[in-house]
Parts: structure tokens; C-alpha cells; sequence
């Protein structure tokens, strides 16, 4: 019982770990003393990424989230600066998959003949990852970061899609909630 048992927690933490490995990851934080209903408006400082084709879609997606929440972009001498970072790097994960169980179902028995044979093959991918400072221009200091983490597609159109949501999702609760003194 306690190798049948074994199995179906093993099975379950391959399914779990493999579910888990495709989703989209956002975190954010934010400076617990800053008073965002202060800023208003915001400028870019820079996009820093490898494919200058990003930089467009970087602005563009941030740009709607903001807009959304009734902040303006100015040339320069915004109440915030921003500056984003995209990264990708490789990251690997391993799929194990058992079969010829052995002889069968039994009660209190795993089975006659054991697990049987294992394979386990390892799969590499690409992971990008975007991370969106928001600076108070004045102060120069970091008020608020967000960052959204996604496997990496060979479709363009794809990535953009994920890039799009994952920036959504960075600002849904944007801007944070004043500070309780």
C-alpha cells in the first residue's frame, strides 16, 4: 500500500510541476512610504533589451497600463521615470515517464512485477522575463518594481500576446494603496 501510495504522490508532483512550469509569473512591490497619488505623469528613461523590436512593445504595452489608471506620459520631466528590463535565459526541466508498471493490480500489492522501466528525458526552454521600475523623479528613488516571467514561443505574435497580458497583470492592483499611518 505505502508503494501504491508512493506512486500516485509521485505522478501527482510530475503533474503539478509540469502544469506549473508554462504558467506566467508576476510579482510586484512597491515602496510602502511613497504617496503614489502624488504622481500624475511619467517618462521614459530607458528599455534595455537584446531585440530592439521589444523596445516598442515594451512602451506600448506599460503605456495602455497606465493610461488605464488615468496617468500621462510627458516627454521628459514626468513625476516618474521608468525603466525597463527584458532578459531571457534557458532553463531546463525533467520529465520521467514509467512504464510496464509490472503484473497487474493487487490488493495491498503494487504489483507482481515492480515499476518496471523509467525514461526520463531532459527538455530545455527559453524563459523571458521584463522588469518595469517605476522611479520618483525628484527623489531619484525606486517607488515601485514589477516583473512577469513566461516560457518564451517561437511565434512572435505569441510573445507579444504573453507580454501583453504579463504587463495587465503587473498593474491590475496599480497604483498600490496609500500607506496606514
Amino acid at each position: 500500500m505505502k508503494l501504491q501510495r508512493a506512486f500516485f504522490v509521485l505522478m501527482a508532483m510530475m503533474l503539478l510541476f509540469a502544469g506549473g512550469s508554462s504558467a506566467q509569473q508576476v510579482k510586484t512591490d512597491y515602496d510602502r512610504n511613497a504617496n503614489f497619488a502624488q504622481y500624475k505623469t511619467y517618462s521614459w528613461e530607458q528599455v534595455k533589451t537584446k531585440d530592439a523590436l521589444d523596445v516598442d512593445r515594451i512602451k506600448t504595452a506599460v503605456n495602455a497600463a497606465l493610461a488605464a489608471k488615468g496617468w500621462t506620459q510627458v516627454e521628459s520631466g514626468g513625476d516618474v521615470s521608468i525603466i525597463a528590463v527584458e532578459m531571457t535565459h534557458e532553463q531546463q526541466t525533467l520529465n520521467t515517464f514509467y512504464d510496464g508498471l509490472g503484473g497487474g493490480w493487487g490488493w495491498r500489492r503494487f504489483g507482481a512485477g515492480g515499476f518496471g522501466e523509467a525514461t526520463t528525458t531532459t527538455e530545455t526552454y527559453k524563459v523571458g522575463t521584463v522588469v518595469v521600475d517605476l522611479f520618483d523623479t525628484k527623489t531619484k528613488q525606486l517607488i515601485w518594481r514589477g516583473a512577469a516571467s513566461d516560457t518564451l514561443s517561437n511565434s512572435s505574435d505569441k510573445n507579444i500576446k504573453n507580454l501583453d497580458k504579463g504587463v495587465e497583470k503587473m498593474f491590475k492592483q496599480f497604483p498600490p494603496s496609500s500607506p496606514k499611518k
